[in-house]
């Protein structure tokens, strides 16, 4: 399994128009054939002076499934949509095995 996590830093002025996409984006990746899940949450919404923030957490079936994902029509509609309001991104890639349900106790 791939694990993405990460976080997009966008023009808080753009947030709003940004969050239809993003819901679009959700909806459409996990109807993707390998898609375990995906979440694009705004975790800041910034200010003047700060960057909003999006959280980015997807699951993948394998790095194939998530290349077809990055290809895809809606991630060509997503790119656009944000073009010009990210300002900076740190997303990275795991090779997860071994899950298992959390137990704490």
């Amino acid at each position: 399994m791939i694990i993405l996590l990460g976080r997009l830093d966008v023009d808080p002025a753009r947030l709003a128009g940004l969050k239809p996409v993003l819901q679009q984006t959700m909806r459409r990746a996990r109807a993707e054939d390998g898609c375990y899940s995906c979440s694009l949450s705004v975790e800041d919404e910034g200010d003047g002076e700060r960057s909003a923030t999006i959280h980015i957490s997807e699951r993948w079936k394998s790095v194939a499934h998530l290349k077809a994902h990055a290809a895809s029509a809606h991630m060509a509609e997503f790119r656009k949509a944000i073009a010009g309001a990210v300002r900076g991104s740190d997303i990275r890639m795991y090779d997860a095995t071994n899950e298992r349900p959390l137990k704490l106790r």
